[in-house]
């Protein structure tokens, strides 16, 4: 305890005082006692609130820091400082039945909360015996394809229904004369891979010109052998689109009248029968790119908002779309590329880069429900190790935790604690976050220079009038890349678990053991925090690289493939868990803030407790949590807690650009939380005397 060096000099002092589930700020002198102000603090609350009925008399007074019991003799200057926060405990006798009454009215609340969540609207059913009428988002964006500028999110618009299509002028132009190329060629009975000859080892089989068209159909059947679940038709969509992109370069061979028959099979909605499976990932994604063609030729099965899932020359008909008809080499530029891998890896890497940003949000609202320090994301420190990553997960944990210009209750709660660090999970965070922050970036190079690139074989150059073989169909670097991005983004819901684990642990947050009143009755998050243990476990074994097997094929003429197909699914796989754990954490802690009512976070984070709180109320006593988990998932997914900070930290980040030490951390304290108003002097105090503070 500070020991009384102060003399007699008077130091008016403001407190924060919590009675109840009221805070109010009470003017003091410091020579008052605490008993005083206790007093002082119940005739004010009683004069704000008259309807709380609270007695003359209380029970203790406590520091709200390290919840010492304050002794009612002691004078307020001796045993508190300027802006400390205080909780006094009235008197209030409640009888068993009360009790009972007030824990009924708390369980009819939370169940009333939970039928106010709106219900949101039912995705898409794309169960195959689907036949009935589907409702489908009507496109608001057109998307004009040219071959070379395709974005990773303009194809998941495309996935989400947003998007229309159509050729560019110039796109057109390349198209036709890569096809009159190719058809020359075709006439003068040339020798060219694919166009004249068989595919694989057959490539030296010489095919007479009667049956070159036939040829290109052939390959689209005898392709189509792909295994399990089929692509949910919004993802087929998406592959379409990609495909289409592709083509549009020119290099491929196809003839303008087929790529728009294709352009009119996107925009009725209307896509082929996919199955996952079956793709090595070079030469191209051949299985999956087949069964997109076949379809499209009207057999096998199709999709469509009308019909679901039917028979394609069905399908077809009922949309009055007319089928492809090959000629020279068409079937083979049709299934000859990257773009199953490519598609998936496109929508993994959208996800990612939505749940990485937002795993910074969460892990800020951790640290300050569990009374974290800021100081470890002080500028200076990631100047000096100056990722990029790194840079932005600090530059956002600055703009989202307590600073002059973005205070927090929660944080000035705690501002004179004696914690120095925390534990990795919350100290490392921008060193953790940051790396996925980089690597998401360094496939969105891999992935954006891959949709827009020429990648089946062979290529037609119509400016040089040739048609040469190469390797541009073979997977390697997508598929690198995703399982580059599965590792880094996994390692989100690592940190995410552990911070979960702080968060339910009463002897690392202080809060009530799995932040459930009425603990050994209740449950709470005990097996929330199991549910997430087990998605991190599968993760880890799901992270390792599909890319580093290679199995040949074709009779070892195709003696070394990618696996790329394996890669971007199971890098979705890992996102949706990492989306699930965090979401879990994200519950966690708003939940944690239950019991550090009434003091709130910061502006940004109590709009994300708030957002939360429209899908999940309180949680009380042991209820169903599935569908809040979903629920505050699909937040997750639908980018809303990014949405909810966004504006917050944008001006947040303007102002630390125009003063470098607008978002700094003082570091009078340990904490680096400290009161500037403070008038207490405390170079009157010897190195011993302020080792006695509590």
């Amino acid at each position: 305890m500070l020991r009384k060096s102060r003399g007699s000099r008077q130091i008016t002092m403001r407190l924060q005082v919590q009675i109840g589930l009221e805070c109010i700020v009470v003017p003091c002198q410091s020579s008052e006692t605490v008993n005083s102000i206790a007093k002082k603090s119940l005739a004010k609350i009683r004069r704000l609130r008259p309807e709380l009925l609270f007695d003359d008399a209380y029970f203790e007074v406590r520091r709200t820091v390290g919840n010492s019991l304050l002794d009612p003799e002691d004078q307020a200057g001796d045993v508190l400082r300027d802006g400390d926060f205080i909780l006094i405990a009235v008197h209030h006798e409640e009888t068993e039945e009360a009790k009972e009454a007030r824990r009924l009215e708390e369980l009819e609340h939370a169940k009333k909360e939970i039928e106010k969540i709106e219900l949101r609207k039912r995705k898409v059913s794309f169960a195959l015996e689907q036949t009935g009428s589907i409702f489908v988002p009507k496109p608001t964006k057109l998307l004009v394809l040219d071959g070379n500028s395709l974005k990773p999110s303009d194809l998941v618009k495309c996935e989400r229904g947003e998007c229309l299509i159509q050729l560019s002028m110039d796109a057109e132009v390349r198209v036709r004369k890569g096809r009159e190329l190719l058809e020359k060629i075709a006439s003068e009975h040339r020798v060219v891979y694919g166009v004249t000859t068989g595919f694989g080892t057959f490539a030296n089989v010489f095919i007479p010109p009667e049956k070159v068209k036939q040829l290109q159909v052939n390959l689209i059947r005898s392709h189509s052998v792909g295994y399990g679940e089929p692509l949910e038709p919004n993802k087929a969509r998406m592959l379409l689109a990609l495909r289409i992109n592709v083509l549009a370069k020119g290099h491929s061979g196809i003839s303008l009248g087929n790529l728009k028959k294709m352009i009119a099979a996107f925009n009725a909605f209307c896509v082929s029968y996919v199955p996952q499976k079956g793709t090595v990932g070079c030469s191209g994604d051949l299985a999956p790119l087949a069964h997109l063609a076949l379809g499209l030729l009207g057999e096998g099965k199709m999709w469509s908002p009308s019909t679901g899932w039917q028979t394609a020359d069905v399908v077809l008909k009922k949309n009055n779309l007319q089928p492809l008809e090959l000629g020279p080499k068409e079937g083979l530029a049709l299934i000859n590329g990257t773009q199953m891998v490519t598609a998936l890896g496109a929508f993994a890497l959208e996800r990612a880069h939505n749940i990485a940003r937002q795993a910074d949000v969460i892990a800020a609202l951790s640290l300050d429900v569990l009374k974290g320090t800021t100081r470890a994301y002080d500028p200076d420190i990631h100047r000096i190790r100056a990722h990029p990553g790194q840079q932005l997960s600090a530059l956002r944990l600055r703009s989202l935790l307590h600073s002059e210009a973005n205070p927090s209750q929660i944080a000035e709660s705690h501002r004179n604690c004696t914690k120095v660090q925390d534990a990795y999970t919350l100290r490392c965070v921008p060193q953790v976050h940051g790396v996925v922050h980089d690597t998401i970036e360094f496939v969105r190079r891999i992935i954006s220079t891959e949709i827009n690139s020429a990648t089946d074989n062979p290529l037609v150059f119509s400016e040089r009038e040739e048609i040469i073989s190469g390797g541009n169909f073979h997977g390697e670097y997508p598929a690198k890349a995703l399982d580059y991005l599965a590792i880094a983004v996994h390692e989100l819901a690592q940190m995410s678990e552990r911070r979960l684990e702080r968060l339910v642990n009463k002897d690392l947050s202080g809060l009530p053991t799995f932040l459930t009143p009425d603990g050994g009755f209740n449950s709470g998050f005990m097996i929330i925090q199991v549910a997430a243990a087990s998605l991190v476990s599968e993760n880890k074994v799901l992270c390792h690289p599909s890319s580093v097997d290679s199995i040949p094929t074709s009779c070892n003429q195709e003696d070394h493939v990618s696996m790329g197909g394996f890669a971007a699914r199971k890098a979705i796989t890992v996102i949706e868990h990492v989306e699930a754990v965090l979401a879990m954490e994200l519950l966690a802690a708003c939940q944690g803030i239950e019991f550090l009512k009434p003091l709130i976070s910061t502006a940004p984070l109590h709009k994300v407790y708030q957002l939360v709180r429209t899908v999940s109320p309180p949680l009380n006593a042991d209820r169903y949590m599935h569908p809040e988990i979903e629920a505050v998932i699909n937040l997750l997914r639908e980018n809303k807690v990014w949405e909810a900070v966004l504006p917050h930290l944008e001006t947040l980040e303007r102002m630390e650009m125009d003063d470098p030490d607008a978002l700094r951390q003082s570091a009078k304290t340990p904490t680096g939380i400290v009161n500037d108003r403070s008038e207490v002097d405390l170079t009157s105090y010897s190195d011993e005397e302020e080792e006695d503070i509590p």
